[in-house]
């Protein structure tokens, strides 16, 4: 499926991450981790090789879950992007709750003519499939 190939991809950013960094015993061991997306903002349409923001709102499990970035990763087709967004997350801290939402925002550039498919990723099912937020923005000219 299409997030197999950006878990991959993630896992060798996470091996190089380790491998470059120089990190002592006395300093938090953390990971990465893709959190779920509750809802997204995206303009009604975008404007041909224009700069749009997207924002996605996901919610924290706790204080040592902090936003990394994006995965964002071109589908089968050239207008296909399929999302994730992705989470730094410390280990052997003690972690306190978080109550509310964050939004987190990444710039896209429309490069094509057409409508984009933004899959966003919300989780997995009960059998452990991959659960998307579907979202079609068109291009003007």
């Amino acid at each position: 499926m299409r997030l197999m190939k950006m878990k991959k991809l993630f896992a060798l950013l996470a091996l190089f991450l380790v491998l470059s960094c120089d990190v002592s015993d006395d300093e938090s061991n953390f990971h990465f981790e893709f959190l779920p997306v509750e809802s997204v903002e995206v303009p009604e349409f975008f404007t041909l090789n224009e700069v749009h923001e997207i924002t996605a709102t996901i919610a924290r499990p706790n204080d040592c879950y902090l936003f990394y970035g994006f995965s964002v990763e071109q589908g089968p087709e050239e207008l296909d992007r399929t999302v994730a967004v992705v989470t730094t997350v410390f280990d052997d801290q003690v972690c306190a709750e978080v109550t509310n939402t964050q939004e987190v925002s990444f710039n896209f550039i429309a490069l094509y003519e057409g409508t984009y498919t933004f899959n966003f990723w919300q989780g997995e099912d009960e059998n452990g499939d991959d659960v998307f937020l579907t979202v079609e923005v068109p291009v003007n000219n």
